[in-house]
């Protein structure tokens, strides 16, 4: 999601717009400085003192007076006056001390209370159900008045000459561009419902400038959390510890700042910070807190980085339920600083230092005037009503009426009547995007990514183009699938392949029907005549990802042929969940010397007829349903993979009764640090008369070679790196997998390796190996076991990794132990 924001949206990195005061606050009575006293300036602005009592006020508006609050001092209101370009504010201190309510810290009290009355103050929690409409508008524009419209003469030096290079006129364009219009706006009404522990959102209506279907992903990407009160606080699609759970204490220091008024209620003002210094590690902000029921009346959170981030969460208090209720939200991306220009897609985006003072001399681009700002404003709230929501699996909805919406819609919900620019804004980038063909840009783009070049009513597929096999020598072939300019309902697909070593022709061809909308319910048929790999482990729900190469196949010399028909209907019928429902019938016949010998008859080659199911549960995950399908926008672990298939027997010639069930467990945590974790459990169980073709061979990725050197190869993604090919086979296996990778480090320039710890293990067993007459073996009972590192991107996306294997399978000679290959990421730069 980041990714596609950063495609659209890389000239546009945001900063704050320029008007400012600058200041300190210090003690009257001792002239010491006064650290996190409260700045605010009506409602547009609101910051805090920093460890020295100095204070930077922004706004997006002109400042003509601001407040200074501490807790124990008198409050003082200052005029600005334009002349003056820093205040130094003296406050008295008074005799009440809040403190001396609390033993301890003030604020690690109140934190405490708010953790203990949070069941009691959560709208999710404590009301049975509620639904409310809300108008959201979002935009990335610049405040014309704080960019130096003029234009420049650029000169460079030589031999200590200055020379006129050429005249620079940005600024000027920039300024002009951004008085008439914004950069980028998208609006969209939506109605939340909650209940029975379910949160859903239907969108009414959505606007997109520049695109007359809306990029759905945009819609779907999570600025901030909706509720405040959950166990973490996501911002920016990045989850932070919420300073309001148990843990907050471990990863935050709080401070008592003042008390206000509001809705004439009595509010703590409570500040928080992360403990560690780095700040990007963690949040930081103020929390409003009812000194009655210890709710939150209102919640800034920040992150400053490379972007300062701030989301703002308001309630409106209910006398009727005894709640504060999410009235308005507010997020903001300004562009902060970093010691190191960074590149997005090609565009060079300068930053002031952090850790040394600001360049003056550097010139500011459109980047530092440049902003992000998405407002939400709830109406219409109704609460413990009757209330079922349909289609509650869904977190959001788009029906097709919703893009189609005119005018007079909008203008019911608008609030912002003086802004001028939004009716530009649409006329200008509707212009230019269809002049420049954006959209038809980023429809190509998309399908590029997914592995697929569209030509008319036709996606070519680039996956079947050229590959690689020990078998099939270059395997080169020509693939596609109809697209939506063919039609919605139907799609043909299919694709035809030729082998330069085995000398064969492999094809495909087939076709369905959708007959389920919303459930994206397909119903088709087809024919293949292809080869495979032995005893390999597949799911049919998977999809054939896209890749640039795919590397463990160029290693791989032992495959049967197949030809099989394939019935099947393809659906997301049951919630959160994907799935196949197939009947194959199939004549297999094995490409190596092999015999499977069962009951005294001799397989050569084989019919099969089986059905199958298929089926990928993503329980934890959330989903978006638009008019052009289902999305997964937030994918979250763990996920589950689940296959069986059972043989049938007496149908159309089918020679072996068998049952198989396959399993599959993925899970992932990323950390603040940029560290990541992955887990991995597969297993297989086949039971009954199975051919050595249709078993588990545990993904070995390792050549028959006498020297280290000679077995360099490209490593897997979860393959076993020194398990040789055809050494193991197994009819019932269980795999574990544990990766564990650092953040990138800098070695040299350009050269910044990813470290990544891997271990792998398995075990499995063979029934009847008698059966299995041609091939030599052996099993898993005792299990096998490899670790190794893998240093990807040292150079370039290439990188070299490193395996060691150990355990009751080691081999005798040390260096028949170690496998090293070279990996390759490839790295987009998004």
């Amino acid at each position: 999601m980041k990714q596609l924001l950063a495609l659209i949206f890389f000239f546009t990195v945001a900063a704050q717009a320029q008007f400012a005061v600058k200041g300190i606050v210090k003690n009257a009575k001792t002239g010491e400085a006064l650290p996190f006293a409260s700045i605010t300036s009506g409602n547009d602005g609101a910051t805090i003192t920093d460890v020295d009592g100095k204070f930077v006020l922004q706004t997006f508006s002109k400042i003509t007076n601001i407040s200074i609050s501490y807790v124990g001092f008198h409050a003082v209101k200052l005029d600005i006056i334009p002349a003056e370009k820093y205040y130094v504010v003296d406050l008295v201190p008074i005799i009440e001390n809040l403190n001396a309510v609390f033993v301890d810290n003030p604020a690690d009290h109140i934190i405490k209370l708010v953790i203990r009355e949070k069941e009691h103050n959560n709208p999710q929690k404590k009301l049975s159900s509620f639904q409310f409409k809300s108008y959201n508008k979002l935009i990335i524009t610049a405040n014309p008045d704080a960019i130096e419209s003029r234009i420049d003469s650029v000169f460079t030096e030589k031999n200590g000459k200055r020379k006129f290079s050429k005249i620079d006129s940005s600024a000027y364009k920039f300024s002009k561009i951004v008085s008439k219009r914004h950069l980028f706006q998208t609006e969209k009404v939506s109605q939340f419902q909650f209940s029975d522990g379910h949160l859903k959102e239907n969108i009414l209506g959505t606007k997109m400038a520049g695109f007359s279907q809306p990029v759905y992903e945009i819609i779907a990407f999570n600025l901030q959390s909706f509720s405040i009160y959950d166990q973490s606080y996501e911002l920016f699609e990045t989850n932070y510890v919420s300073p309001i759970t148990l843990e907050a204490f471990a990863h935050y220091k709080f401070k008592l700042l003042d008390t206000v008024s509001i809705q004439n209620r009595k509010i703590y003002l409570v500040y928080f910070r992360p403990k560690r210094k780095k700040k990007s590690t963690g949040l930081e902000g103020l929390l409003y807190i009812d000194a009655k029921n210890y709710a939150l009346a209102k919640a800034v959170m920040r992150i400053r980085g490379v972007l300062d981030i701030s989301a703002i969460h308001e309630f409106k208090y209910l006398e009727s339920e005894k709640i504060w209720f999410p009235s308005n939200k507010e997020f903001k991306i300004v562009k902060g600083k970093n010691d190191e220009d960074i590149k997005i897609l090609g565009e060079t985006l300068k930053f002031d230092g952090d850790k040394n003072d600001s360049d003056p001399k550097r010139p500011k681009q459109a980047s530092d005037f440049t902003y992000l700002l998405s407002k939400s404003y709830n109406f219409d709230a109704e609460y413990n009503i009757p209330l079922k929501i349909r289609n509650s699996s869904i977190a959001i909805e788009i029906k097709d009426e919703a893009i189609k919406k005119e005018e007079d819609f909008w203008e019911k919900y608008r609030t912002d009547s003086i802004d001028v620019r939004s009716p530009q804004t649409y006329f200008a980038l509707d212009s230019i995007a269809k002049k420049r063909r954006i959209e038809q840009k980023l429809r190509i783009g998309r399908k590029i990514i997914n592995g697929y070049l569209p030509l008319g009513p036709l996606d070519l597929d680039l996956r079947y183009l050229l590959s690689y096999n020990n078998y099939e020598g270059f395997r080169v072939g020509l693939g596609g699938i109809t697209n939506e300019k063919f039609s919605r309902k139907y799609k043909i697909e299919g694709y035809s392949a030729y082998g330069t070593k085995d000398g064969a022709f492999k094809y495909n061809l087939g076709g369905a029907a959708r007959i389920g909308k919303f459930s994206n319910t397909w119903m088709g048929a087809s024919y293949t005549d292809d080869v495979r790999e032995i005893a390999s482990t597949s799911f049919a729900i998977d999809k054939r990802v896209f890749k640039i190469y795919d590397p463990r196949p160029i290693n791989v010399s032992t495959f049967y042929n197949y030809w099989n028909y394939r019935a099947y209907i393809e659906t997301r019928i049951i919630p959160k969940t994907e799935s196949i429902w197939q009947l194959v019938y199939s004549k297999v016949n094995p490409e190596f010397e092999y015999t499977y010998n069962l009951n005294g008859k001799a397989y050569h080659e084989f019919t099969m007829t089986t059905a199958m199911v298929s089926l990928q549960w993503n329980p934890f995950s959330s989903y978006m349903q638009t008019p052009t399908g289902r999305l997964e926008i937030e994918k979250r672990f763990p996920k589950f993979t689940f296959q069986f298939t059972q043989a049938l027997p007496h149908v159309l010639d089918n020679d072996f009764e068998f049952t198989k069930i396959d399993f599959r467990a993925e899970y992932e945590k990323k950390y603040l640090n940029g560290q990541r974790s992955a887990l991995l459990i597969e297993a297989g169980y086949a039971n009954g008369d199975v051919p050595i073709t249709h078993l588990y061979n545990t993904s070995p990725n390792n050549l028959t070679k006498e020297k280290i050197i000679q077995r360099i190869t490209l490593s897997g993604k979860n393959s076993f790196e020194t398990m040789f090919f055809n050494e193991f086979f197994s009819s019932q296996y269980i795999k574990l997998q544990l990766k564990h990778g650092f953040k990138r480090v800098s070695i040299f320039n350009k050269v910044k390796p990813s470290l990544v710890l891997v271990t792998r293990m398995a075990w499995g067993d063979m029934e009847h190996p008698e059966n299995h007459i041609g091939i030599n073996y052996k099993t898993l009972e005792n299990g096998f076991f490899e670790s190794g590192i893998e240093l990807n991107q040292i150079f370039k996306g290439l990188g070299l990794t490193g395996f060691y294997r150990y355990g009751p399978n080691q081999l005798p000679r040390f260096e028949d132990n170690i496998a090293v290959k070279l990996s390759f990421v490839l790295d987009l730069g998004l």
